[in-house]
């Protein structure tokens, strides 16, 4: 059995695992700590790449988390360009796909997720077909996008969208279509989803809701050359880009034995990042866990990434802190910032509260006369202030809410009984 000495082995190299091999050192850990990621980049930053880094508005370099000589100034054992083929429990190391092997004392999985496929029967495996997740992908794609005329969507979330917006400003003919009944349907109520959308025809969208891809249809050069919907119709196109969602990279916690989730799968971790076995935790994108008491559920989000891997380098370094967060997530799209705080599952009201300007405002959840999330298109100020209410565990009084008259600032709140 490896001792801890051995040190701490980190199986993933990106947001979550630098910001805990960071919080770590920050916190006097003195044990050996190694990334080992399957990319040849090191850690970097994953929103600007459908957004700035694919429009060509940010170059490379700037997506570095941290400088090249950061990780030895801080002795971290970078890794990159190897997969783990297996965690061995038992002797307490990992196996790589170079075959050398790592000894740990404490493991920890921050594999994150990969997109979810468009199946090779529906012609995923097509040239020409694009998902969105690291700068390899953004690579390949911006380069073919620089030459396409037409882009299709295929997935009305966040991806999409912002991806769909980006072809836009490139002067690309863009059609979306969503296969649920509207965009954002997993994410957002239909009043922030009305808003987006009409965000996106006033830029020439073609957006097509409840209304699946039966099938992309190849060119005469085996690419891509566009789809046959569900309703029979056909859309041209010599680009496709989809985002139906993620999977949780949880294979090898599964063979290696740790109870994982179904689904999108997750390996399951308690308050304090902890898996079933002892010396393996999990954090970020991969980790699946309960949040307020409402059940389990992955948060793929650098909030997440960061605010977990620090509460799992606090459970490392013996100073146990229960992850309780307060999520907050947001996508850029044209000139609009979408901002959200909380979580709305289960919520049983919404109140829609105008901005500013046209084409602003907020949307505001409740469940059971408690408030639990908060979207703010282009409205910092509710943001903001949704953001402090649920830190706060207060609820805003929603006849005053409701009143656009009165400032955001001049809102009551009052306590609500939330589970600490």
């Amino acid at each position: 059995m490896a001792t801890r000495r051995s040190g701490i082995v980190v199986i993933g190299a990106g947001q979550a695992a630098l910001t805990l091999a960071e919080t770590l050192r920050r916190g006097g850990e003195t044990r050996p700590i190694t990334l080992i990621g399957t990319e040849v980049h090191p850690p970097y930053q994953r929103p600007p790449l459908s957004k700035a880094y694919l429009s060509g508005g940010m170059p490379r370099d700037r997506l570095w988390l941290k400088p090249p000589e950061w990780y030895a100034e801080h002795e971290i054992d970078l890794v990159l360009g190897v997969e783990v083929t297996a965690i061995d429990r038992r002797r307490s190391q990992v196996v790589l796909s170079d075959g050398g092997v790592r000894a740990y004392g404490q493991l920890v999985l921050a594999t994150g997720s990969r997109p979810r496929p468009l199946p090779a029967a529906a012609g995923g495996d097509l040239a020409g077909v694009h998902v969105i997740r690291g700068i390899d992908d953004i690579d390949r794609l911006a380069a073919q996008l620089a030459s396409a005329r037409a882009v299709l969507l295929i997935g009305g979330g966040y991806i999409g969208l912002e991806a769909a917006a980006v072809a836009r400003g490139l002067g690309k003919s863009v059609t979306l279509v969503e296969a649920a009944p509207r965009i954002l349907a997993r994410v957002a109520c239909d009043r922030t989803a009305a808003m987006v959308r009409d965000l996106h025809l006033s830029h020439g969208v073609d957006l097509r809701e409840g209304l699946g891809v039966a099938r992309l249809v190849p060119g005469a050069d085996g690419a891509a050359a566009g789809a046959r919907l569900a309703d029979g119709t056909e859309v041209a196109a010599d680009l496709v880009i989809v985002g139906i969602g993620g999977i949780a990279n949880d294979a090898l916690a599964r063979s290696a034995g740790l109870r994982c989730g179904d689904g999108s799968g997750g390996v399951c971790v308690d308050a304090f990042c902890r898996t079933e076995d002892p010396d393996i935790l999990a954090a970020g994108d991969v980790a699946l866990f309960d949040i307020d008491g409402s059940g389990s559920m992955r948060l793929e989000s650098v909030q997440n990434a960061c605010d977990q891997a620090r509460a799992a380098a606090a459970t490392l370094l013996g100073r146990e802190e229960a992850y309780a967060p307060v999520p907050w997530f947001w996508s850029d799209q044209y000139d609009m910032k979408l901002q959200i705080a909380g979580l709305n599952r289960g919520a049983d009201r919404t109140l829609l509260r105008p901005g500013r300007r046209p084409g602003t405002g907020s949307v505001w959840y409740f469940r059971a006369s408690r408030f639990v999330a908060v979207d703010a298109l282009s409205d910092p100020r509710a943001y903001m202030a949704g953001k402090r209410w649920l830190e706060e565990r207060v609820s805003p009084r929603l006849d005053q809410l409701a009143d656009p008259a009165v400032d955001l600032k001049e809102v009551a709140s009052d306590p609500v009984d939330v589970p600490a």
